[in-house]
């Protein structure tokens, strides 16, 4: 009979640092594990993939200073599995090349531990490709060699056959040789490397901070010293590193390395957060509002008990959307309650949370603001017609008093507030250690709030980065509040914003 508590590791490769090149097979060990032992360089949402129960013990190496001994990290593998612990030990790259995943294997095995290899995809092959620089070439090179610039110290001389790497015609690939750059120059250029051969050493390669510095063997050192390159760093030596000034693509998108800063609720930051990361910015996430649930239910309640009664119900945003359904749900009804009732969104991202509720919209205005939605119902005949606004607490009368102007008897309800949130702490760091090139203002509650948290300092703060505004209503709130906006959304979305963030890119 099979031991029950017996456990198993995964050697887990997490790819060289763009969270998205991690394979399938990771992602599905890393949901079951309960144990996860990570190195330095591993993107935090790898390990938001886990439980949240799973333990998470970090062993890799702080400022050239290795936290714990590869025996001891052996001895973690072998003690959490023996206790029948799933345990995912995430390394960077592929643990298999140059990752030591095969002195921990061979320490599993004899331990008489369970283990399973998943492959990474490895820096050597991605970290170029992220640069541009394919590693072979019909017309430069039909093979490349990968090799390590950072052996073991304790070996008496090195295993490195510089005659035979230099004398090749392929591409060489070196991983953590940053620190042996001048050394290894000189050994290829001694051996028969010509200088004028293109090298390029590329800084945190695959990351939103990835630098490349393309230089040739004769002065690589020099320039890496001058761009002051840290690790990790991958160097790509021959021909091919060239092709870099024409196929260069990750760092040539048009928001590449820009920190820019998302103040919406968190669980809304997603959306933005993946469009601006495509664009190759850096999102930083620093919610300045939540979502909660209106001060009182009654006037909502009572406007879904009287649901028949309605001509319309004009939704102004996915969040009142979205509350107002959820409290339908909880008063056991559904969709079918809104049978005969038209429906109003005020721009796409909120007629899109309608969709996803199977519902049409009859009217959206060309501008996603109120006055918008005023100017284009005063062609429908609203006299007499009870109108409902499920919409956040406390919001601008634009609206309900146009609509009554128009003849309409309007109910304007609160289903849901925001409230203020955030690190005033955190706001304060991140702006005075200059981390936020832009800051993105999606509605009036975020401006407020920014101001808020970041407090008597704010205008100086906020002076030196560019901010970012939804639309002209946001924008107005700033401005009352003495800021200066740089850049306004002329679509007042989401993907409206990241498209005046683009346009404000190449000004």
């Amino acid at each position: 009979m099979a031991d029950v508590l017996a456990g198993r590791v995964y050697l887990v490769g997490s790819g060289p640092g763009d969270p998205g090149l991690l394979t399938l097979r990771g992602k599905a060990c890393l949901e079951r594990a309960e144990v996860v032992v990570y190195d330095r360089l591993i993107d935090p949402a790898l390990l938001a993939l886990a439980p949240a129960r799973a333990e998470c013990l970090f062993v890799g190496k702080e400022a050239d200073h290795q936290l714990l001994r590869q025996e001891d990290i052996n001895r973690i593998l072998v003690d959490r599995a023996g206790a029948g612990k799933t345990v995912v030990r995430l390394k960077g790259g592929d643990p298999f090349v140059f990752g030591r995943g095969g002195e921990e294997a061979e320490a599993l095995a004899a331990a008489g531990i369970s283990f399973e290899v998943v492959p990474g995809v490895t820096s050597a092959v991605a970290v170029p490709a992220y640069a541009g620089i394919p590693l072979t070439h019909r017309d430069f090179a039909s093979s490349f060699t990968v090799v390590t610039g950072h052996e073991d110290p304790e070996k008496p001389e090195s295993r490195l056959d510089w005659q035979q790497l230099a004398a090749g015609a392929g591409t060489l690939v070196i991983l953590m040789g940053l620190g042996n750059l001048e050394e290894i120059a000189r050994e290829l250029t001694a051996h028969g490397r010509p200088p004028t051969t293109p090298v390029a050493v590329i800084e945190r390669g695959t990351r939103p901070s990835q630098r490349t510095v393309l230089a040739t063997l004769a002065d690589v050192a020099e320039r890496a010293r001058a761009a002051k390159l840290g690790s990790p760093a991958t160097i790509v030596v021959g021909d091919v590193a060239a092709l870099r000034d024409r196929l260069a693509w990750y760092d040539n998108r048009p928001l590449f390395g820009k920190r820019i800063l998302i103040t919406r609720t968190r669980e809304q930051a997603g959306t933005l957060a993946a469009l601006l990361a495509e664009r190759g910015a850096i999102p930083v996430e620093l919610p300045t509002i939540r979502i909660e649930p209106p001060a009182d239910w009654g006037p909502v309640d009572h406007a879904i008990d009287e649901l028949d009664r309605y001509a319309w119900a004009i939704f102004t945003s996915a969040n009142g959307v979205r509350c107002f359904f959820e409290r339908l749900e909880h008063r056991g009804l559904d969709v079918r309650t809104l049978k005969g009732v038209r429906l109003g969104a005020i721009g796409p991202a909120t007629a899109a949370a309608l969709a996803a509720w199977h519902l049409r919209v009859d009217f959206s205005p060309s501008t996603y603001v109120a006055e918008a939605i005023v100017e284009g119902m005063k062609q429908l005949d609203l006299a007499g017609q009870r109108v409902l606004l499920p919409r956040a607490q406390d919001v601008r009368e634009v609206l309900a008093t146009g609509l009554a102007s128009l003849g309409a008897l309007v109910d304007d309800v609160a289903v849901y507030q925001t409230r203020p949130a955030g690190d005033a702490d955190l706001a304060r760091r991140l702006f005075e250690a200059g981390e936020v090139d832009v800051a993105t203002l999606t509605s009036s509650s975020t401006v407020k709030n920014l101001v808020s948290l970041l407090g008597e300092r704010a205008q100086q703060l906020l002076s030196r980065v560019t901010l970012a505004s939804i639309g002209p209503i946001t924008s107005q709130t700033a401005r009352e509040l003495g800021l200066t906006v740089q850049i306004e959304a002329d679509e007042h979305s989401i993907p409206g914003l990241v498209a005046a963030l683009e346009q404000g890119a190449h000004r």
